[in-house]
């Protein structure tokens, strides 16, 4: 098969094992930067262009869509789908993904374990938002951070509240969050492929630190999971319509509760804490699934 990476750099751990991983398969593999895609946006026969001329006709495309892009690189993703390509993850799975409000509120029809969760516009409605998530400590996200950054933990109510008046103030969109105190800085991160948690690895913030993000320090291991886990994760990549992704679980003390799903996770940290070739699974996956026009996001919203 012909498949292309989408992703804006080619040294970044995750290309590479994946396109490795292709070419040790068989297939013809090509890394396309995202930005430098262009459309051309007619019925008779959509084309994404690049530096110049068409693309070749690709069977598939695997989306490595960094949140920073998310607007323009979901519209390369539907425009790759337009021609017939087979993509790993849909665009539609992806923008669900990438808007934290709107995950949220997927995941909770589901009726999927969450932490729970606040969001509202008016500075008027602050004290009661604070109550409503069971009060500080308690946890401000930016619906646009990544990688956790733009997460706040606010240990009073006074702190809360100064938190959270500033950032209204600059007219910025927060979600409020309930701390899982007995999570201790740690979560799962569990590796969701084609409806089956492949992996699984615990993740540790530094002492202190209560972001478990690899890159902000944390390490990870490999970790058993519960099959209460296993299936929340399944549950919350289904919800999302995301055949790969990256499902977080904090463990509390009602059960597993999902705090994202990464439509690109990264695969360094986890197949070196599990051993396992999750870039050959994702190409397993492929091979099994690959057909053209093959783009219909499952569930709703």
């Amino acid at each position: 098969m012909k498949i292309a990476i989408l992703s804006r750099n080619k040294r970044l751990y995750s290309t590479r094992r994946l396109k490795e991983a292709g070419e040790q398969r068989g297939h013809e593999v090509d890394v396309i930067d995202t930005l430098h895609c262009y459309m051309d946006i007619t019925s008779a026969k959509p084309m994404v262009r690049f530096k110049g001329e068409a693309l070749p006709q690709y069977d598939a495309i695997i989306p490595r869509i960094g949140a920073s892009i998310s607007f323009y690189g979901t519209a390369v993703v539907r425009q790759f789908e337009m021609t017939g390509a087979f993509s790993v993850n849909e665009s539609v799975a992806i923008s669900r993904s990438r808007d934290k409000l709107r995950s949220m509120q997927l995941l909770s029809r589901k009726g999927i374990g969450l932490p729970r969760t606040g969001f509202a516009h008016s500075p008027d409605n602050i004290k009661d938002l604070i109550r409503n998530v069971g009060g500080a400590p308690l946890v401000i996200k930016l619906l646009e951070g990544t990688q956790g950054v733009g997460v706040v933990l606010a240990e009073t109510g006074k702190a809360a509240q100064s938190v959270i008046e500033a950032f209204m103030g600059i007219n910025t969109n927060i979600l409020v969050q309930e701390f899982i105190k007995e999570a201790g800085g740690a979560d799962i991160r569990c590796l969701v492929v084609g409806g089956k948690v492949v992996a699984a690895m615990k993740r540790q913030g530094q002492e202190g630190e209560f972001r478990s993000n690899l890159h902000r320090g944390g390490s990870a291991q490999i970790t058993k999971i519960s099959a209460q886990e296993r299936a929340t994760a399944v549950a919350a990549a289904k919800a999302m319509g995301l055949n790969v992704c990256g499902v977080d679980l904090l463990r509390s003390n009602r059960g597993p509760v999902v705090m994202e799903v990464n439509s690109s996770p990264g695969l360094e940290g986890i197949e070196t804490a599990t051993g396992k070739d999750i870039a050959g699974i994702i190409f397993q996956f492929i091979e099994k699934n690959m057909r053209p026009f093959n783009t219909r996001t499952k569930g709703k919203g």
